[in-house]
């Protein structure tokens, strides 16, 4: 046996608890003495895992302190099974059937246990189970379980444990890694012969493509990257099981039982065997941090535990750059370093492979070498033909992606590799040279799946040194709810989806987009504005300005003409400005459309500005888009693009009536069954606003609910229209107007569980209000269950009847979900008097949580405001509400001290319990202020 580190031995002392246990009276009787034993090895266990913790707490090595805790475990279960079969199963002379091995497996059997880990469990028999043997086995179990231990158990004969791993991959890696720990000595011994020949032996090949499809399927599952931002560190991409997996395959592929027997083998170097060290020791120390600050088998580094586990870890913030942040993305290199590993360690398995072919036609064309434009191509991948020539021209760097590239070949671990080791000959002079920056655009703008290439050239490292600016934010955090990925993930996957729309593999969902690029000139600088749209992230300040500059910079370096690269400096200033406009403007205020036009200025801007738009929100995360934005972004499109192809001067007042007249004329044709005297006193009741803002079938519509409504003499008509296209529910009510009526039913929504994206507010000239309100659920999808419909219109009479009770419930409901609650989000109140013509508009940011909505507006109600018209919108746990209000004399709001009320009102209102005290609201704002 392999002797033990002294630090291990000292948790606890396996003959002096024995002879506790012996020191037992010995007329106890047996549940009496069953109790003891308990009590015993339960103070033990609690001993030993503190000391465990402590250690742990005073290296801070997760590693060591999985081995300590296993170690821990063994000694349990050692004097367990003594006592057991001495004590309450005795058998002076055991029969050869009677013996009994017990066998770690899993990660108990690497010797690897973290704080709230199963513990797994093998109970070796030479044959069938006998009588004595099931009670021993089964009195050991129920004693672990009474200690609180979380047992997983298998209770097998040798030729059971051959016959199920033959079929059964998880068994056979299982006994891969078993490990002896009390009992027949002699069992184990041979069943380890045996599995080794009988099914290690010849079955490398088909184990090791089993163990590879089983982690991509398992990558697949967990979401196919590592740079998600609440990784799982066990599952995920580059997590421990990906450690594990080689491992494994190390063990049954080279027979080796410790990753640093490859340095010999030529399979790993020193440095890489280093590199696997360090991570996997890292990732332990996530673990064992994450076990003992959630109190559960934890996996995730979900939001509400990365600020903690990073301060645990020692990451302090720092000027500009938060602890949390820096935690994160030294995770999400270590990801990287486990890929970087996995990858040199299949083309070695694939080298052993071809000293040892079999003569099949696959193998025989697997095996296949070509030169190709001075690289050679072995299988499906480019690798280098002479490592001396390759390093010479630092170029080659570029050009080995860009020849793969256009021959659709991956690159060989083995050049991966060499170009790890070599990174830092990517210097100056190289990021200058014409050649190298001309086959990077060509990747970047290439019509064949740039994003594949790029992200190959961002795994080796070359991608970051080639562009230091991108270096910058390879793992960046984006910290908060809305995002998914890291930045450059983010970035990466947004030009996937540029590429796909330019294909027209999205056009059902994405129609408009598609249909632009082809009549796009400046297809070039829309790819290199979405490669640099986010780099700036990270910087402090606005990462559109910084970025702007990033962009006069890299333009010229790329080889765009001096056009090319103000619309790229152009695109990444105001990547942000359409979606600002769409999700938080009234679209049918003139002065929204005529501001966004005057910013945009060009058909041809407002085309890449829109393409740029869809791919950058796509590439946010996979539930970001829906079809409520991209029919707000399609409405904005075609009223900027209108306008800009149509007369330009602004509407005078003869063109208003006109369009109200033309408005009211294909009203008129929709309602071919109304006599004229109900027509005309249907267009009498409408309000120019109303006129130039609602479609003739809305207006239609609208007309037959209000007519029913008066007919039946009813005070209060709700109605919902589910609109599939859009995934939203429109939802819209006709009563008396009265102050305070938005903020009764966004109360009644809150309850519900409704969310608003959008609401028209009218106020007709009959001084009824009719009121749209466009719902969707949690998930993003239209709020259409008609359970919900129904209770939902039974709470919005109930609120605007004062009999809601659940409305003083939100008063005090303040917290969101648990996740949400890390985030801080500082409230800020926007007050802008030259968005629109007519109305002041206002803009509140805070954290979500149950019932803000209806604190706000409840605020804007207090404050005698008239809301006209609501933008909802949420990005992950911040909101951002955007209202079109007058006073009560129907003007705008310019007084400065009515001003200073309304953001003291809106900031108590947006007050978030769960933030400090401490952090003080930004300073007031007047008039114009910039879209973020």
């Amino acid at each position: 046996m392999l002797q033990l580190p002294k630090h291990r031995r000292v948790l606890v002392n396996r003959r002096a608890l024995m002879a506790r246990l012996e020191a037992l009276d010995v007329e106890l009787s047996r549940e009496a003495r069953r109790a003891q034993v308990l009590e015993i090895l339960r103070q033990t266990l609690a001993d030993g895992r503190a000391e465990v913790r402590r250690r742990f707490e005073r290296s801070a090595n997760g590693l060591s302190a999985a081995q300590a805790h296993s170690y821990l475990i063994d000694q349990l279960i050692r004097v367990l099974h003594d006592d057991t079969a001495e004590k309450f199963y005795p058998a002076p002379n055991p029969t050869l059937s009677e013996r009994l091995t017990l066998v770690a497996t899993g990660g108990y059997g690497r010797g690897q246990l973290a704080p709230q880990s199963d513990v797994d469990l093998l109970f070796l028999l030479p044959y069938k189970q006998t009588p004595r043997g099931e009670q021993v086995v089964e009195h050991m179990l129920y004693m672990l379980w009474d200690l609180g231990l979380k047992v997983g158990h298998a209770t097998r004969s040798v030729a059971e444990c051959l016959r199920f791993a033959r079929t059964d991959l998880t068994i056979r890696t299982a006994l891969l890694e078993a490990r002896y720990i009390w009992g027949e000595q002699a069992l184990f011994a041979e069943l380890q012969q045996r599995f080794a020949a009988d099914i290690v032996a010849g079955s490398a090949r088909e184990f090791v493509e089993q163990k590879l499809a089983e982690r991509d399927a398992r990558h697949v599952r967990m979401g196919d990257s590592r740079y998600v931002l609440e990784p799982n560190i066990k599952e995920g991409k580059g997590g421990l099981r990906d450690l594990h997996t080689l491992f494994w395959i190390a063990k049954y592929a080279y027979r080796v039982s410790d990753v640093g027997e490859l340095t010999a083998r030529g399979v790993l170097t020193a440095p890489e065997v280093a590199k696997f060290a360090k991570a996997e020791s890292f990732l332990w120390t996530i673990r064992f941090q994450l076990h003992y600050l959630t109190g559960r088998p934890e996996e995730r580094l979900t939001f509400d535990v990365q600020a903690e586990l990073a301060r645990r870890m020692g990451y302090t913030d720092h000027a500009g750059s938060r602890g949390v942040e820096r935690f994160m993305k030294h995770y999400f290199l270590v990801a990287k370093d486990v890929g970087d590993l996995t990858r040199i360690f299949c083309a070695a398995l694939e080298a052993e492979q071809r000293r040892k072919p079999r003569l099949s036609l696959a193998r025989l064309w697997g095996g296949w070498r070509r030169d190709l434009a001075g690289f050679r191509v072995e299988g499906e991948r480019l690798n280098i033909a002479d490592a001396e020539s390759f390093l010479a021209d630092p170029v080659n760097f570029i050009r080995l992606f860009s020849v793969a590239h256009q021959h659709g070949l991956d690159i060989h671990p083995t050049a991966l590799r060499l170009i790890t080791q070599n990174l830092r000959r990517i210097d100056a002079a190289m990021r200058e040279d014409r050649e190298a920056n001309r086959l990077f655009l060509e990747i970047l703008t290439s019509k064949t799946d740039p994003e594949t290439s790029l992200r190959r050239m961002n795994e080796a490292g070359v991608f970051g040194r080639f562009v230091p600016d991108f270096g910058r934010v390879v793992a960046q955090m984006q910290y908060d709810m809305y995002h998914v990925y890291t930045v450059d993930e983010h970035t990466l996957f947004a030009i996937g989806i540029q590429n796909q729309i330019e294909h027209g593999l999205l056009k059902d969902e994405l129609p408009l987009a598609t249909s632009l690029m082809p009549k796009l000139q400046s297809r070039r600088a829309l790819y290199v504005a979405l490669l640099l749209h986010d780099i700036a992230k990270g910087r402090g300040g606005d990462h559109s300005e910084l970025g702007e500059r990033i962009a006069y910079k890299l333009g010229p370096r790329f080889g765009l003409s001096a056009e090319e690269t103000e619309t790229v400096a152009w695109l990444v200033r105001h990547h942000l400005a359409m979606s600002n406009v769409a999700f938080k403007r009234d679209l049918q205020d003139p002065q929204t459309i005529a501001d966004f036009v005057a910013l945009v200025q060009s058909p041809e801007r407002l085309k890449l500005l829109l393409v740029l738009t869809v791919a950058d929100i796509r590439g946010v995360g996979p539930k970001t888009w829906n079809n409520w934005k991209a029919a707000l972004l399609r409405e904005l499109y075609w009223a900027a693009d209108e306008r800009m192809t149509g007369p330009l001067n602004r509407e005078a007042p003869r063109l208003v009536e006109r369009r109200i007249a033309e408005a009211a004329a294909a009203m008129r044709a929709e309602l071919k069954d109304w006599n004229d005297a109900d027509f005309e006193a249907q267009v009498a009741r409408g309000t120019p606003s109303y006129w130039l803002s609602v479609d003739p079938v809305t207006a239609a519509r609208h007309a037959r609910m209000m007519r029913r409504a008066r007919l039946d003499g009813a005070p209060l008509s709700v109605e919902t229209r589910v609109d599939p296209p859009r995934g939203v529910t429109e939802l819209t009510i006709y009563t008396a107007d009265h102050p305070g009526l938005f903020a009764s039913i966004a109360g009644a929504m809150a309850v519900s569980g409704a969310n608003i994206v959008d609401a028209k507010i009218f106020t007709l000239a009959d001084s009824m209000a009719l009121d749209s309100f466009w719902l969707q659920d949690a998930e993003g999808g239209a709020f259409d269950r008609p359970e919900k419909l129904a209770r939902l219109a039974v709470l919005i009479e109930q609120a605007l009847s004062g009999r809601l009770r659940s409305l003083d419930e939100l008063k005090h409901r303040r917290t969101g979900p648990t996740r949400a609650r890390v985030f801080t989000v500082t409230p800020r109140v926007l007050i802008d008097n030259e968005a629109s013509a007519t109305h002041t508009v206002i803009e509140v940011n805070g954290r979500d949580r149950p019932g803000l909505l209806y604190d706000v507006t409840s605020a804007l109600t207090a404050l005698q405001l008239q809301i006209a018209t609501a933008k909802i919108s949420t990005f992950g746990e911040r909101v951002v509400d955007v209202f079109y209000v007058k006073n009560i004399f129907g003007l705008k709001v310019d007084h400065p001290a009515q001003l200073v009320e309304i953001r003291d009102s809106l900031t108590a209102a947006l007050a978030d319990p769960d933030q400090s005290a401490s952090d003080a609201p930004d300073p007031p704002h007047r008039g114009r202020v910039a879209a973020e």
